[in-house]
């Protein structure tokens, strides 16, 4: 259990995603609707310094200034006292891993560029100047080009430019990237023709014999030669001159020569962007060029990264920080340690770790939890039918024409990014790994090839994102999934000889050097292990997340973030027990069910549970829906685009995601502009599915015609400029559908409020959130809705009128009055819900497993909470609860929260008569 911080849990958070149409001015206006809905704290994405029209602040450029294009100090600090007026703290996601680079905004990048291993900045980056290619030795690869490099070349867009203001001369690739050319460089720029421009090449030329203090000569001479400039107009036109040289002729090659051999002695290698994945020589955040990753265990670096959000701590603006992807840090406990040292006060720490199905978070980990995925995959899991799973088997086999293991499906995706996006850095780590071999006569001759061959199956097969090996004694739990993983890769077939694998388990774990004399370094191994580590967590996520998650699609719903599509459903005493150790162990762990990342919003999965208790309905659908379709586009044989899997993806979306305005109506009733809209997002969705699953389209070479195909049969599904059979018959299942998911909906955002932990609501989600996978999740949100509802909502609260908005469910007030009236609940007792008994209530009756109940206790007070499950099988207008019922705490009246009724204490009550009127219940005790 992680050591007590010292901070107060947030009683809730709201994640509020800023951008340059939604910055500091604009959160400051929603502080007090925020405070009204009863969370505690905002939840604000990344808000440091990030690269120019970012969307998302994760492309960070400056940890210690704030991204002006969300506003200035003075509109940050309105923020911040808007906040505290209102009563509310904040939390910020805090970026460590990685720095947006590119562009020309990013300093510590551009020092290297410009210096190269001699850089101060150098060490910050994980950059492999000691290259296996000739090419690239001590150079750093910059994958920025659209175009093979001679092409760019040719064509001009390269070019050679000088900036009077600081005296400095780079290339600029399409006018957009900042490439400093070497000031040893300058002499061959500057040339001969001009005295004072010769005098101060030759300087440039030799600035050897300044060294170590070869940069602080140049920039005095990048000053010097700033102000000739200024002051001659002679120079300024000689410079003008010297740069014609380095242009040529579109279109003519040779014309380009003395730019292409300027590039050449660079201490950079620019390329077309597909070349990263064979050359690339610097971390990056998965495969994104444009995010190069940190060495965070350097302590200047992180005391210099570190400097304003340890500021916002000690001066009380924040009371917590959230780490993203702790996974791609080197040494994520000494972080986490580190962090909490440097502090001058305590503060609510959550890292961004996925789960394993087995895997348990560290506990010697000196944080108060995660933020939230495993949680929302509990969550989900409650409203799938586990005696569903071989009927789904069968009718997603049979449509799609094939049969698929999930596990084969990881297996060969991750193989598919080792071998593509991310081949480069396996090729290092094998290369690595050879050096180490050929340091002990025992295991010279394991060649870099046959150790690539073993490190790429034992990747393929890892169980976890990362092992957290740190070069003491491994733990119990790394040995087992490292010992799993090689043990597994020895079955691959024509895999390399078993001893390999022997090497590298024990490589993997630093047996290698448990013993003195082993004939190892020490440093070599343990240093391998832990960038081993970096890599794999990055294979899984792009090979499960990103690619995996899009090729199987049984269930939509279960293909999230933190998910377990090959796991279907959860039973109640499976999440019982989790909340339980929850309450134990991380009571400050948050509650998440949708966030940024995820790939559908909650209350889209919400609906898509529900197909798994009618999957023979849910057959027939689909079809005759694929009949209906192919049938008006004249594929009368079903084998043109879309194929079955994407077919049947396409089906789950528009089902899932069908907004809530358009439910309930015929075809002919459907606003044709609200129907584009609505296609459109599914274009996009479909895009990007299309093109993370790999296997017609891929981002790096987009299938234009079978795209496009697709993007067709989209737009003639969703058509209502004529009559549409599709929607005739897909309409009446899909309002069946809403219904019921309208109903998981309520019991999700009632669980979620109310278990062990932080609930976190995404921005929106008070309301229905049928959102797709970003940007579609990301879309702004309307408050003004928002804030006439709530108004509504504490009225209806307050009459016990809140069953009437189920006549409205639509709009969504339903849901904000859940949440409205739950959050009121916890500020009402906070202690309870932070660190109350959670107990069990185990229904009994013939409707028994549909029922999930449970109590939160402190003292003599009590709170009980009870939602449905499985919902379809209850009947869709009058439940049949037959004779169900959930126990009680004895000896207490309670009263309904939703309705306002009273409920008799005693032993039981049954089901029929604690849902009347509402569906889901919440009982205060009332002595």
């Amino acid at each position: 259990m992680p050591p007590a911080s010292g901070q107060p849990l947030p009683r809730a958070t709201y994640r509020v995603q800023l951008n340059a149409a939604f910055g500091f001015d604009r959160t400051a206006e929603i502080a007090d609707y925020i405070a009204r809905l009863g969370v505690s704290h905002l939840y604000a994405s990344p808000y440091m310094k990030a690269r120019p029209g970012s969307t998302h602040g994760y492309d960070i450029v400056d940890h210690n200034a704030l991204n002006p294009e969300l506003g200035d100090e003075a509109a940050f600090r309105g923020m911040v006292a808007a906040l505290r007026r209102n009563g509310l703290g904040q939390i910020l996601d805090f970026v460590p891993n990685h720095m947006g680079v590119g562009g020309a905004d990013n300093g510590w990048w551009l020092d290297v560029l410009e210096w190269g291993p001699d850089s101060p900045c150098a060490g910050y980056f994980d950059i492999e100047w000691d290259s296996d290619y000739r090419y690239l030795q001590g150079k750093l690869l910059v994958p920025v080009l659209g175009d093979q490099y001679g092409a760019v070349l040719a064509s001009g867009g390269l070019e050679l430019r000088f900036d009077a203001a600081s005296g400095s001369f780079a290339v600029w690739a399409y006018g957009t990237h900042k490439l400093p050319v070497r000031p040893q460089d300058y002499g061959t720029i500057l040339g001969t023709d001009h005295p004072e421009l010769e005098r101060l090449g030759d300087i440039f030329a030799h600035l050897a014999y300044a060294h170590p203090h070869q940069i602080r000569r140049a920039a005095d001479l990048k000053r010097e030669l700033a102000a000739l400039v200024a002051d001659r107009p002679d120079v300024a036109d000689a410079i003008a001159q010297r740069l014609s040289v380095f242009r040529g002729d579109q279109g003519e090659p040779e014309t380009w020569s003395h730019l292409h051999a300027l590039i050449s002695g660079q201490n950079w290698r620019v390329a077309y962007f597909k070349v990263a994945a064979d050359d690339i020589n610097y971390r990056r955040f998965f495969n994104i060029n444009e995010l190069a990753g940190l060495r965070m265990d350097e302590p200047d670096l992180f005391d210099i990264t570190h400097r304003l959000v340890l500021t916002l701590v000690e001066d009380g603006t924040l009371d917590g920080i959230r780490i993203d992807h702790i996974d791609g840090l080197i040494d994520p406990k000494g972080y986490c340690q580190r962090l909490i040292a440097a502090s001058p006060k305590p503060f609510y720490l959550v890292v961004e770790k996925i789960l394993a199905r087995h895997e348990r978070l560290r506990e010697d980990w000196p944080i108060d939890g995660t933020t939230g995925y495993e949680f929302a995959t509990l969550l989900g899991g409650l409203f799938v039918d586990p005696r569903g799973e071989a009927a789904f088997d069968r009718l997603y086999s049979g449509f799609i024409g094939r049969s698929d293991r999930f596990e084969d499906v990881v297996r060969l995706s991750k193989i598919r990014i080792m071998e593509s996006e991310m081949a480069s850095e396996l090729h290092v780590l094998a290369r690595k790994a050879a050096r180490i071999a050929r340091s002990n006569p025992a295991t010279a001759d394991f060649t870099a090839n046959i150790l690539h061959q073993a490190l790429k199956e034992t990747i393929a097969r890892f169980p976890v994102y990362r092992t957290y090996v740190d070069g003491g004694v491994p733990s119990d739990l790394d040995r087992r999934d490292i010992d799993w993983a090689v043990s597994q890769a020895r079955k691959a077939e024509q895999g390399p000889d078993g001893s390999v694998y022997d090497f590298v388990q024990r490589l993997l774990t630093t047996d290698l050097v448990a013993s003195p004399r082993s004939g190892y370094s020490h440093r070599q191994v343990t240093r391998f292990a832990m960038r081993f580590q970096q890599y794999s967590g990055p294979v899984m996520a792009k090979g499960l997340e990103d690619t995996a998650f899009y090729r199987y699609n049984r269930l939509a719903a279960l293909n999230e973030v933190g998910g377990h599509p090959e796991h279907f459903g959860v039973s109640p005493a499976a999440f019982h027990r989790a909340n339980q150790d929850r309450a134990r162990n991380w009571p400050g762990n948050m509650l998440a069910s949708t966030t940024h990342d995820t790939k559908r919003g909650e209350d889209t999965r919400a609906r898509l549970y529900v197909l798994s208790e009618m999957p023979e309905e849910w057959e027939r659908q689909i079809q005759t829906w694929s009949r209906l379709l192919r049938a008006r586009r004249g594929d009368v044989e079903g084998t043109a685009p879309p194929d079955r899997n994407d077919e049947y993806l396409f089906y789950q979306l528009i089902l899932g995601a069908w907004p809530v305005e358009l439910t309930g109506l015929a075809a002919d009733r459907l606003d044709p502009a609200a129907m584009t809209a609505f296609a459109e997002r599914i274009v996009g969705a479909m895009t990007k599915s299309m093109r993370e699953a790999k296997v017609h389209s891929t981002w790096a070479a987009p299938n234009e015609a079978y795209e496009s195909a697709v993007i067709g049969f989209i737009h003639d599904a969703l058509d209502v400029s004529r009559r549409n059979a599709f929607l005739d018959a897909f309409l009446p299942f899909q309002a069946g559908v809403a219904r019921l998911g309208m109903v998981n909906g309520l019991s999700q955002t009632l669980l979620k409020l109310t278990s062990p932990g932080v609930p976190d609501l995404y921005q929106g989600c008070e309301l229905w959130h049928l959102s797709l996978v970003d940007p579609d999740n990301r879309l702004p949100v309307d408050y003004g809705i928002r804030r006439r509802l709530l108004g509504e909502v504490e009225a209806a609260l307050e009459q016990g009128t809140t069953p009437t908005l189920l006549d409205r469910w639509t709009d969504g007030a339903v849901k904000l009055a859940v949440t409205r009236g739950t959050l009121a609940l916890r500020a009402e007792k906070p202690d309870l819900f932070a660190a109350g008994d959670y107990v069990p209530l185990e229904a009994t009756g013939d409707r028994a497993e549909h029922v999930v109940a449970f109590a939160r206790k402190a003292g003599n007070d009590a709170v009980v909470v009870a939602v449905p499950r499985l919902v379809g099988a209850l009947g869709e207008e009058d439940p049949d609860w037959s004779n169900t019922a959930i126990p009680l705490p004895r000896g207490a009246r309670w009263r309904s929260v939703f309705t306002g009724r009273a409920v008799e204490g005693g032993d039981a009550v049954k089901a029929a008569t604690l849902f009347d009127g509402f569906p889901v219940a919440l009982l205060v005790r009332e002595d």
